[in-house]
């Protein structure tokens, strides 16, 4: 759990958590179960289980926190390394289903937006503060609540991501129209030291306090509904991020290094630009020759 980011902490100790109770019926969690003692049978009934209740995505979820404990168990010399290979040696589950999540349009952007600047108060800055960097840099939920204050760079837009998926820090960048929203919040927030987007309390006063990834969540799902736009999250703006950016003919290398991925087939899993795109894409191939005009057709 060390290793993990802040963010993937929970996620990933409910997974384990899950292993724990379906392996003991109950009587161990996450922290209590000897690890080290699963054999192949174990993970195999695991996995069987598993996938007879759940989604392909959370049984994969899973798989992938068992694998890691284990391998943790085989550094520590309380695995052997016959028995580490037989009990991780169990293949994910095949997910056939559509891609996850969509890409949110120029007009809902727009319209969410709307709903903030139409809001005089701290919070409508503030939240729309929240949509510009989402909707801006592709940052994650999680990481945009751990921004502070000394990470947004205010001349050029850069924001540093610390700590963010893995443990991994990276530089992301605003767009000018996105850095504009910012400022002005920052404008009443003032330049203590601190998390960038805090707490506005029900008197419409800013609480130098850090907002949670629920929070956003929620606040998100708000603007949604007075916007009347609805079925999005979070990582919508993520995916919207990396298609755009992509359907405007940046080098994938550029789009994976801004999402902060390691290999650029998981940027390629975010792509969510429609058929369009690929009939423009061929528009750009040329086949040589002409045929000349026959008689049959005068």
């Amino acid at each position: 759990m060390a290793t993990l980011s802040p963010g993937s902490r929970p996620a990933m100790r409910q997974a384990l958590n899950a292993v724990a109770r379906l392996l003991t019926n109950s009587s161990c969690d996450a922290m209590t179960l000897n690890w080290a003692a699963l054999r192949y049978k174990h993970t195999a009934a695991v996995r069987s289980v598993l996938s007879e209740k759940y989604a392909p995505a959370y049984v994969n979820k899973v798989l992938c926190a068992l694998r890691r404990v284990l391998k943790e168990a085989l550094r520590l010399e309380i695995m052997d390394a016959v028995d580490f290979a037989r009990a991780v040696d169990i293949p994910n589950v095949k997910v056939t289903k559509e891609l996850r999540g969509r890409v949110l349009t120029a007009e809902e952007i727009a319209q969410l937006m709307q709903t903030c600047f139409d809001d005089p108060t701290p919070t409508g800055y503030r939240d729309a503060a929240i949509f510009a960097i989402l909707r801006g840099s592709g940052v994650r939920r999680s990481e945009v609540v751990n921004l502070d204050l000394s990470n947004l760079e205010e001349n050029t837009g850069a924001i540093e991501v610390r700590g963010g998926k893995g443990g991994k820090d990276r530089t992301v960048y605003l767009p000018e129209s996105g850095l504009t929203v910012v400022l002005d919040w920052l404008e009443l927030r003032g330049n203590q030291a601190g998390p960038l987007l805090c707490h506005v309390n029900r008197a419409s006063r800013i609480v130098q306090r850090r907002l949670t990834s629920q929070a956003v969540l929620f606040i998100l799902q708000k603007r949604g509904l007075e916007a009347g736009v609805t079925n999005f999250s979070a990582h919508d703006f993520r995916r919207t991020f990396i298609s755009d950016l992509l359907d405007a003919g940046e080098d994938i290398s550029t789009v994976q290094r801004l999402a902060g991925h390691t290999h650029s087939d998981q940027t390629a899993r975010y792509d969510r630009r429609g058929e369009e795109t690929k009939r423009r894409a061929v528009q750009k191939l040329i086949i040589p020759g002409q045929r000349k005009k026959s008689p049959l057709l005068i």
